[in-house]
């Protein structure tokens, strides 16, 4: 369950909601067959398609040496009509 970062809450991801689709950030490293398996295990859900993309890497600055963020991959999953997922906690940066 280590690959599901956090629950995303933007704008479109709520509006998704409506759709039955849940936005969440999940490692990089993480398959989409992996994610599916945690999602309809955790939650008890069934999930009929899954969406992915890489978020851009943000630059950081660190006195003379530039780094760079976190990668994460953002996952798009549409649940089956009449599944839904509880609110999840958002992360607070």
């Amino acid at each position: 369950m280590d690959g599901i970062k956090y629950a995303v809450f933007t704008e479109k991801s709520i509006r998704l909601l409506g759709n039955n689709q849940y936005t969440s950030n999940v490692e990089s490293g993480s398959t989409r067959t992996e994610i599916k398996h945690w999602i309809e295990l955790l939650f008890g859900v069934k999930v009929i398609a899954m969406n992915s993309h890489r978020l851009p890497v943000k630059g950081r600055r660190m006195g003379p040496i530039m780094g760079h963020t976190m990668h994460y991959r953002r996952m798009i999953i549409t649940l089956q009509p009449g599944y839904s997922i509880p609110p999840l906690i958002e992360k607070r940066t």
